[in-house]
């Protein structure tokens, strides 16, 4: 086991390499890209906050030739070349798309993410202060998601036919049909201000007197906080993991070790959590990082605009639409390392539950 963790280790170099490569090709043929951006800014397209910006960059080159414009950028006309050279090299784009992807690379390796273009903070800085928002949803919902799937699942397997199987799957069913957002939505409206109680907060994920607040009304109060989005994301979010439970305890139990084993007089319980279960939970636990992370980075950010949580969803998305590459790229390499990391430790927890396992046996 250990020959297989130190060779998966060495695969998430090109793996991230690849992925890193991928998008900042990507990135470099999209339109809108920073240097672009305060070019509309200067241009006056962004209203009067971005012209004091304009005027900023413009006065770094005031009395320079003004001849023609470069031609390079979209709305670029009519502007000094010096100008278009000056915006070039603060945004970093004053040298060839190579180096800049070998420069970048060189420096994720030392964690170093650079600057962001708009907040004027380390991207490390920004990803540290936003991590412990998503960190707090991602984790106590995929907590509370395994913790109701698991027995429900197996439950309805057990269960299969029965009236308990056909209205747990009813509202299954309503939970994987109706997005979380929407649910979060109707929280709002029932318990936080809109139409009937008012009962939790909308902002935030503590108190602004947190700080002044006791130990225990401290965990309390960012508990209460919690509460209604993390509701949201486990009412829209249990319903598939359930379903796998079952279909996975259903295939296990109609096997012919499990027949054998009921034959010889060994109890339904100890058939099912001493042989089944075993078995059973191994497709469960291999979706466990792909769920972890899709709750961690995605399926947290509509929730997170909804409350007003500034996670690391709302910081990508943000990034995104603004065109702050270092951020985008910084918050892509941590989600990457991140989702690696979580699938090596997926197939640890393999070979944990069922010894039987053995990956190098399987690459040989």
């Amino acid at each position: 086991m250990t020959n297989y963790v130190i060779r998966r280790l060495f695969l998430m170099i090109p793996t991230l390499l690849g992925i890193m490569l991928i998008n900042f090709a990507i990135v470099q043929v999209a339109p809108g890209g920073p240097v672009e951006r305060a070019i509309a800014q200067i241009q006056g397209q962004a209203g009067d906050a971005t012209e004091r910006f304009a005027g900023t960059v413009s006065s770094e080159v005031a009395g320079r030739h003004m001849d023609s414009s470069r031609g390079e950028y979209r709305g670029a006309q009519g502007l000094p070349p010096e100008l278009i050279e000056e915006l070039e090299r603060m945004y970093g784009f004053d040298r060839p798309a190579h180096e800049r992807f070998v420069m970048m690379l060189w420096n994720y390796m030392r964690f170093d993410f650079g600057d962001s273009f708009y907040q004027d903070r380390s991207v490390m800085r920004l990803i540290a202060d936003k991590m412990p928002v998503s960190v707090s949803l991602g984790l106590w919902t995929t907590l509370l998601v395994y913790t109701i799937s698991i027995p429900l699942g197996i439950r309805k397997a057990v269960k299969d036919g029965t009236r308990f199987d056909f209205w747990t799957s009813a509202v299954v069913f309503v939970g994987y049909a109706i997005p979380s957002f929407l649910f979060a939505i109707l929280l709002i409206v029932l318990f936080a201000g809109g139409s009937f109680f008012d009962w939790f907060p909308l902002r935030g994920l503590t108190s602004e007197d947190w700080e002044e607040l006791s130990w225990p009304m401290r965990i309390i109060d960012y508990f209460w906080h919690l509460a209604l989005p993390v509701a949201a994301m486990v009412i829209g979010g249990f319903a598939g993991l359930t379903m796998l439970t079952k279909n996975s305890f259903l295939e296990e139990i109609n096997k012919q070790y499990v027949t054998t084993a009921r034959s010889k007089g060994v109890t339904d319980q100890r058939v099912l959590y001493g042989h089944v279960f075993r078995n059973a939970m191994l497709v469960v636990i291999a979706g466990f990082p792909a769920a972890f992370m899709s709750i961690l980075f995605t399926g947290a950010l509509l929730i997170e605009v909804i409350f007003s949580l500034d996670g690391l969803g709302l910081l990508g998305f943000e990034a995104i639409i603004n065109r702050d590459y270092p951020v985008v790229f910084g918050t892509l390499f941590i989600f990457t390392l991140l989702g690696l990391v979580l699938n090596l430790i997926g197939d640890i927890m393999y070979v944990i539950i069922d010894p039987r396992i053995d990956f190098e046996k399987r690459e040989g």
